[in-house]
Parts: structure tokens; sequence; C-alpha cells
């Protein structure tokens, strides 16, 4: 997902079109926010319709040599949107000035709603009549971004999260939106539906949410009857009124804790009874609540008791903080499963997944999708699903093995070629050309003379890596090819695939030596032989050379843990698909499901009673051994402390050389 990288600047700058539409318009501060998520709404449906369009042409079948019309059913199938001409957002974009927008966007989302009835009544419409058709055309290309033009559907719930965020600050009553929004069905704000169920239909999906306030309704009768409950409820309310639910069936395990007030004093038991009474008898419940509950006393913890005497608490897994907008403080995720086999039903699977998480920015954590996946392959174990396990390494030692390939050549679904590395030694090559016509001018012990003889050294170092890293690139298909999808069979693939990524590493890293130990020779050039008044040196072709030998580099050397591995260079992705595979293998071989110290750990219900009754997995999971940083290099570190040594050295050469001229031209 190419996506929450930009996200900050995102939201700010989408933030600011709502200000400016609120400083031109009548509307009060929460009115406004409507018209601009309806617009956030067009341009993401876009995105996601754009994003599968021509997968979906491509597949139609055809009939007299002439393909059949796409469909919104085609869409749906891909879980997209279908939008007509009309409701395109490159067409509102485009409009002229004298155009009027507000009619074309009202055009717009009646088209959707006459294709899709779940939307009727529900996009807004009406609002845009009011604004200015000069603001309009500025939101519209606010909104426009090639930032978002990319981006999916992760992104676009931040944003939506982010601007309720901010319209609720602004409110008089402070409510906050995350105790408004669950994602049930239910709803006690007719604006926040309408926001869901476009929410719903960007995915191509429907859903039938009514207005009502979930503590005390349940207008779609769901005791008993659902076979699967998500939801991430608002977490401590504290205003439940005891006395209208004390008699609620969905309440089987009784009150939690009731205060003076007559008043719930925590709300998360009673969501949580809420979501165990819908399910059916082969139902399954995943939820996200505070982590304060797993381990709440008193009346909460009676309840908590009851609830795991049923056996069907399943799987925790404890959440470090600022995965939220609205909540910075830890969470966990619970399951639960009403048809949990015989063997596991006074078992809870404790998962501690505090220390996995890939920071975003300075305020965002989520999960990799790698990170997600290895999270699933420990329940997969718990769960018997051995298969899914090591399909799941088996697939990550394949793209070792692709990755690694790809370094020296790939192919794109267009038919083009491309050879990162290759390209990399013909930038640098190049690079060299362009400075030797100066190199030549210069005596053979000159200032340059070190850096151009440490760069030779490295550049026939790096090719003869190349080369050894190329042979076992080239064994590693036919090697995955033939290793079954048995449990030890990876296990030894992954040992095997070692010396591949660990060259891939060494190459990185000597990728970017070379670089700068070339960059280091252009400065040495300029600064202490100057090279710019020779008229052997082309600074414009300097330039351009070193920018080309750059860009090739970071083609291989790139590696940014808040962008998906997609976006990463060539030499980085080998390794890292490795080290899942690894992460995976080293923790349970044998595809085995075993206790790992500060990760996981299966537990029986009288540890748990022995805990009295605490379902949080770091109580029982242990800490995690300090292990030591994985792309920690001694060699490459020292090499690369002693380049920028060698420059430092330099720099206090040329700044005494300078020095002592101010000096004597003072007379000192």
């Amino acid at each position: 997902m190419p996506q929450l990288e930009h996200i900050e600047a995102i939201e700010t700058r989408l933030w600011g079109a709502a200000d400016t539409l609120r400083a031109n318009s009548n509307y009060a501060s929460n009115e406004y926010f409507l018209p601009v998520m309806g617009l956030v709404f067009l341009r993401h449906a876009y995105s996601r319709y754009l994003a599968v369009k021509d997968e979906i042409e491509a597949g139609l079948p055809t009939r007299g040599g002439k393909k059949r019309a796409i469909t919104k059913q085609d869409f749906s199938r891909k879980s997209a949107i279908f939008l007509r001409p009309e409701a395109q957002f490159d067409h509102l974009v485009a409009l002229p000035d004298g155009e009027d927008r507000a009619r074309a966007i009202i055009a717009a989302m009646e088209s959707i709603e006459a294709d899709y009835d779940s939307l009727r009544g529900v996009l807004p419409k009406t609002e845009y009549q009011e604004l200015d058709n000069d603001v309009l055309g500025q939101l519209l290309r606010t909104l426009n971004p090639d930032e978002l033009k990319q981006v999916s559907g992760d992104v676009f719930g931040r944003i939506y999260e982010y601007f309720l965020t901010r319209f609720a600050d602004q409110k008089e009553h402070g409510g906050s939106p995350a105790e408004r929004l669950t994602f049930r069905g239910l709803e006690k704000n007719a604006t926040t539906i309408h926001l869901a169920k476009m929410n719903l239909a960007v995915h191509g999906l429907e859903g039938d949410i009514r207005k009502a306030i979930t503590y005390y309704e349940d207008p779609h009768e769901l005791l008993g009857k659902a076979d699967c409950v998500m939801a991430n409820p608002p977490f401590n309310v504290d205003e439940i009124d005891a006395g209208k639910v004390a008699a609620d069936p969905r309440l089987p395990f009784g009150l939690p804790a009731v205060n003076k007030k007559d008043k719930v004093g925590n709300g998360n038991y009673v969501w949580i009874s809420y979501f165990w009474s819908y399910l059916s008898e082969r139902g399954r419940a995943g939820f996200v609540m505070s982590s304060q509950a797993s381990s709440a006393g008193g009346g909460e913890a009676a309840v908590r008791r009851k609830l795991v005497e049923t056996g069907d608490v399943d799987v925790m897994i404890a959440v470090r903080s600022n995965f939220f907008y609205t909540r910075t403080v830890p969470c966990e995720l619970w399951f639960l499963n009403r048809a949990k086999p015989e063997h596991h039903r006074d078992k809870v699977l404790m998962i501690d997944a505090r220390n996995v998480y890939r920071k975003v920015t300075r305020k965002i954590y989520d999960f990799s999708r790698e990170q997600r996946q290895n999270l699933q392959a420990i329940v997969w174990l718990y769960r018997g699903d051995t298969d899914r396990f090591l399909e799941l390494v088996s697939r990550y030692l394949g793209d070792v093995a692709d990755e690694g390939l790809a370094c020296i050549e790939w192919e794109d679904e267009n038919g083009e070629t491309f050879r990162p590395v290759p390209a990399f030694l013909e930038a640098v090559d190049t690079l060299q050309q362009t400075l030797t016509p100066f190199l030549k001018t210069q005596p053979r012990t000159g200032p340059h003379a070190e850096p151009l003889a440490e760069f030779g050294e490295e550049r026939k170092r790096f090719a003869g890596n190349v080369a050894r890293f190329r042979t076992r690139a080239g064994k590693a298909q036919g090697q995955w090819e033939q290793t079954p999808d048995t449990g030890a069979a990876l296990d030894k693939l992954v040992e095997r695939f070692a010396p591949l990524a660990e060259g891939s590493h060494e190459l990185a890293g000597q990728a970017d030596r070379l670089y700068k130990l070339a960059v280091r020779l252009i400065e040495t050039c300029e600064k202490e032989c100057d090279a710019k008044s020779s008229d052997a040196w082309n600074g414009r072709d300097v330039t351009r050379a070193r920018k080309a030998a750059d860009e090739a580099r970071q083609e291989l050397t790139t590696q940014d843990e808040s962008k998906p591995v997609q976006a990463w260079g060539q030499f980085r992705k080998v390794r890292h698909f490795w080290r899942q595979a690894r992460w995976l293998t080293e923790r349970f071989p044998g595809a085995e499901l075993r206790d790992v110290e500060g990760l996981v750990k299966l537990v029986d219900r009288a540890e748990i009673e022995a805990n009295d009754w605490s379902l949080t997995p770091g109580r029982y999971v242990g800490v995690a051994p300090e292990e030591e940083g994985e792309d920690f290099d001694f060699g490459e570190t020292m090499r690369a402390i002693h380049a920028e040594l060698e420059e430092l050295n330099a720099e206090a050469v040329t700044l005494a050389a300078t020095i002592r001229k101010n000096f004597e031209a003072l007379g000192i």
C-alpha cells in the first residue's frame, strides 16, 4: 500500500481546504464538513475506480469481435464503485470557470445514487448550492493531489477519522466522534450514518445502518443470530443508565459495576457482552477494546470471569499506543469464537504484539502488510491451519528468489526490461568517465589520488560481490521450486537462502559507499584541485552524471520503514522477505505452535484463574529477550566511519589553510 508516507501532508492540505470553505460560505463549523467529505468520497471512489478499471476491461468476454459493456457488477466484484463519466473526479476538476460546478457535483452525486439504492438520500447535494463557484473550483483542485490519486482505503479511513476528530473539536458540545461512530450498523447520529454508507459504497459494499442508541436498542434483533461481529466501540464510556439496561437480554453475565448515580461505571463490558450475545452457535467476533479492560477489577472482573468460563474467548492480541488518532493509549484486539474446538475450550491464545509495529509518522503507527501476515500465521498454527502457515513461509522465500533475480533484471507487465544492478554500475562508470578529462590533467600524487584509488578499489570489490550474488540468485529460483512445503524443508531453505539475503544487504551498503566515494572524489576535485576553473571540468555534465548515479543507487538501496516494501530498493527487498520467513521459522520451527518469550503463549483456564481472570497478554508471555539490531553490520559501519573521518580530515585541512591565509592577510 503506497499510502501512509504522505498522510500528514495530505491531512494538512485537506484541512486547509475545509478552512477555505468555512471562510467563504454561510455554513457553521458543524455543517460544512459534509460537503467536504462528500468530495473526499468522490475522490476516493474515483481512485478505486481507476485502480480496477483496466483489469476489469482486460477480462471482459468478447462476442462478435466486441467486448461486452462494463457494468457496475464488475466493479462490485472488485470491491469498487462504478462511476458514470459525469461522476468521475477528473471531469469535475477539469470544468471551466464559467461552468456551474455546484450543479455538476450534484449531478455526479445523483448519478451514483441512481446506480446504488443504498446511497439514495445519503450523499450531500443541496449543500453545494450555497458555495461560491470559484471556492468549489479551488476545493476540487486541492482534493486532487498526486498523493491522493494513488492511496487506498487505509488512508481514506485515516482521513475520515482525522476530519471527524478535527470537526468534533470545534462543535459546542465537544463530543468525541469515536464515541458516536462504530461500524456495527447501529448509529445515533444521522450524519455519521451517511459517512458510513459512503465509506461502504466506495468499497463496493452495502449495509443496513440504522439510527439507534446501541446501549438501549437492538432494532436488528441480532441476539444469537450473527455469524460475525466486528466493532471498534468507544472506550470507557461512563454514562450508561443502569436502570435501562439491567434487564437487557444482551447482558447474560450481568451488569459491571454501577456507581452512586445509577450509571454503569465503565461501558467496556457492556459492549463486550453485547458482542458475545449477538453471536450464533458458530459465530465469531473481533473487536478493539481499551487495554485496561482485560485486567479491570471489581464488577468488570466478575463479568470477565463468566465470559472466560464460557470457553469462547479465543485470542487476545496486545497492540501498542498511537494506532488511533482519537486514542493514543495502547489497546487490545479481542477474538471470540462460539464454535471453538473442544481441545481449545479452556485455552486462550495470548499474543503480545506491542513490539510489532511500523512507525509511519511521528504520531502514527500501524502494522505493515508482512507484520499483519506474520501475526495471522501464529493464529493459523493455533487453529491447525498449518498449510496456510507453510504457504506464507514458502511465498516469502519465493519472493526472496524473485527479488534476487530482479536485482539483475526484471520485466514489467508492459514488457519493458529493467536492470537495476547493471544500470547502477553503468551510471557509476559514466560518472567516473565524466571526471576523467580533468583527472588526466592532475599529477599522480595530487589531493585527488587517495579518493580516486579508494573509489577504484570499492568499484572492483562491488563488482566481485555482484558476480557472486548473481550466481546465488540464479540458483535460488530452482531451489525454491524443488523444495516441498513442509516445515523441515522450508526451515532448511531459509538457512540456504541466508547467504543470498546477507549478500543483498552487503551490496546495498557497498552501493551506498561507492556512491559516497564518488561524491567525495567530486568534492575533492572542486575544493582542493580547483576543478571549476579548469577547461577540462564540465560542471553541468558532472552534476547530471552524479544525479543519475544517485537515482540508480536509490533503486537498489532505498529503505523506508514507513513505506510498503514495494517502494524499497531492490537489494533491500531481498533481505526483507528473507527476514520475514526467518522470523516465522525461527520462532516456530517445523511449523508447530510453541510458546515464545515476549510474543505468544497458549494459556489454560487454570492459569487465567490464578491471575485474577486477567486477559492481558503481557501478563503471560513474559518479556522478549533483547535482540541485536538486525541491520547492524560491523564491517560496513567501520568502512562508513572511515569514509566520514577522511572527509572530516580533508575539511579540517582546507579550513586550516583558509584560516592561515586570513591571518596572513591581516599581517598576523
